[in-house]
């Protein structure tokens, strides 16, 4: 019987490595914010700095410029019995191991805070979030409208004393002129009779946004001046289930249901995050078995990105689309092998998976080796079809400019990061699973174009190959008797009143991440979904503005969204 596969010690080879994942350090910081720091906190995955309401900016600024923290993840608001509070979870691009929480309590009967706008770009649509479910205005913010629900909207849904079975009316205003009494700001010049601009209407119901979204696109003659996305058509309140649900079985199946295109690192998010909340160990051989799983769900949401993406520029639907449904449909039969289904997989566990992989072994093995033996001569057709197209090289090339600071500041992760030179991966610069132990790379691209963002997604396909065939040829010489699937975890589990955790995976569209703050009762307090696609997406008018529409179709095409995922 042949050995079983034993982990390296990162540490022992890089001690470089062990010293950057060790945090940060948390009195050095309070040491740069000062006075400005009215209490500490003791978050899972980072030190917590609470301050005023008033000293947003100042505190942000401080750790942004002086400490490195240039990344906004995620913003969390929640309403406690006496008061409101938001937390910005903040990261560095070049370490996200690197954590800090900056916890802002506001008064209860009148919630108001700083906005964090001009320091974060990132958090305009983030506040807007907290403002529309919550309840907290931002003070500064330069457009504080509700972002998920209608305008008309009574009450907001996720404050303690929102009344869940009062009416709304929601109005529809018929022959009203879409352009007339708006507001200044990022609408400047809608209403205004002299300006020579034009205002249409992409979507919602269009083939090329991608589902239910709807754009109110500005024109001065055929350039875009203005794109504003208007989502919130999906939003189906799946934190609100995940916090109706318990830790144990009821809230990883509903994750599939976020990004349904490439859904396995949606479970692997809140399995994360509920492990390290609760300290459940996950076996090495069920480690693998993730591992693989989850890059051949990566490989579901790259086919259907590429072929997709040709459609939008150049209407190839006979062959590059139909080619990637091929490929994709080859994944899904051997993903239905694995988990036994082709699309709402919940194949992960706490502690593990459900189970091995299929008998005969052999058989599985081969058919999953067959597969990655013909991808190069697939991965050669894409490129002849597509990179080497001349129509698409012209409606890509230099079309969809996303400069890396610009990416940085609205928290674009993923392979619109990756196209924008940010070596940024949680794979390996966060690493979980069994990624540390496998030989590969991370594909960026530094175009920072629409060309380059489909570069990337072809790039990785070639890398998920390669971890899923070194995830076989574990398997396959595991010992029979040490094929442990799962962790022994207990029926219920309640982890400790106000203990919380910001978790974070690599999605196929970026970082994935999920902020749970316990009540020691079995179900989170509150559950924060942190979906890619929401911050990529805030981004396309900056991509698109002094572009044309077919660019701008091209653009919101090469960030891949989903709308299950940006409205949750």
């Amino acid at each position: 019987m042949s050995e079983t596969p034993q982990r390296t010690d990162p540490a022992a080879e890089q001690p470089e490595v062990e010293q950057r994942r060790a945090g940060v350090d948390a009195d050095r910081i309070a040491a740069l914010l000062g006075d400005l720091v009215i209490g500490r906190e003791e978050h899972v995955n980072a030190p917590g700095f609470v301050i005023r309401p008033s000293d947003v900016q100042d505190a942000l600024f401080r750790l942004r410029d002086e400490a490195g923290f240039d990344f906004l993840s995620c913003v969390t608001a929640q309403e406690y019995e006496t008061h409101y509070e938001s937390i910005y979870h903040l990261k560095k691009y070049a370490d996200p191991t690197q954590e800090v929480s900056v916890v802002v309590p506001t008064d209860k009967e009148n919630p108001v805070s700083q906005s964090a706008e001009p320091v974060y770009r990132t958090a305009d649509w983030h506040e807007r979030e907290a403002y529309d479910l919550v309840g907290i205005k931002y003070e500064g913010h330069p457009d504080l409208r509700r972002i998920l629900l209608p305008e008309t909207w009574q009450g907001h849904p996720l404050s303690l004393d929102y009344d869940q079975g009062r009416p709304q009316v929601v109005t529809l205003t018929e022959h009203k002129n879409p352009v007339e009494d708006m507001a200044p700001g990022p609408r400047e010049g809608y209403g205004d009779p002299d300006a020579d601009t034009m205002f249409i209407n992409i979507g919602p119901h269009h083939p090329a946004t991608h589902g239910v979204l709807h754009l109110e696109v500005t024109l001065d003659g055929e350039q875009v001046v203005n794109v504003n996305p208007d989502i919130g058509y999906l939003h189906r309140c799946e934190e609100q289930m995940a916090q109706q649900g318990t830790y144990r079985y009821q809230i990883i199946p509903y994750s599939n249901r976020w990004d349904y295109t490439a859904n396995l690192p949606n479970e692997w998010a809140v399995a994360r995050a509920i492990e390290d909340l609760t300290d459940i160990d996950v076996p090495e051989y069920a480690d693998v078995l993730r591992t693989m799983s989850v890059e051949l769900g990566r490989m579901l949401g790259h086919f259907l990105a590429v072929g997709t993406f040709a459609l939008d520029v150049y209407g190839d639907f006979t062959a590059i689309f139909m080619y990637a449904i091929r490929d994709r449909e080859k994944v899904q039969n051997i993903l239905e092998d694995l988990t036994g289904q082709r699309m709402m997989f919940y194949y992960f566990r706490l502690g593990g998976v459900v189970w091995d992989v299929p008998e005969p072994r052999e058989e599985f093995f081969e058919k999953v080796r067959g597969f990655l033996d013909d991808l190069p001569e697939a991965l050669e057709e894409y490129h002849d079809l597509i990179t080497g197209n001349e129509i698409l090289q012209a409606r890509t090339v230099d079309t969809g400019v996303l400069p890396p600071d610009v990416a940085k500041q609205y928290g674009c992760t993923g392979p619109v990061a990756r196209a924008s030179g940010i070596d940024y991966d949680l794979r390996r610069d966060d690493p979980y699973g069994y990624y540390d132990e496998l030989d590969w790379d991370v594909a960026v691209e530094d175009g920072c174009d629409n060309f380059a963002r489909l570069l990337v997604r072809l790039r990785e396909v070639e890398e998920s190959a390669k971890i899923i065939d070194q995830c076989v040829d574990l398997l396959e010489d595991w010992p029979e008797d040490e094929r442990t699937i799962q962790s022994n975890v207990p029926r219920t589990l309640r982890p400790d009143d106000d203990k919380e955790i910001y978790r974070a995976v690599e999605s196929a569209k970026g970082e994935l991440g999920i902020y749970i703050r316990a009540d020691g009762s079995p179900s989170p307090r509150r559950f924060k979904i942190r979906a890619a696609c929401f911050n990529n997406l805030h981004s396309l008018g900056e991509m698109a503005n002094g572009e044309y529409v077919p660019d701008l179709i091209a653009a919101l095409g090469s960030l891949d969204i989903v709308l299950g995922s940006v409205d949750r």
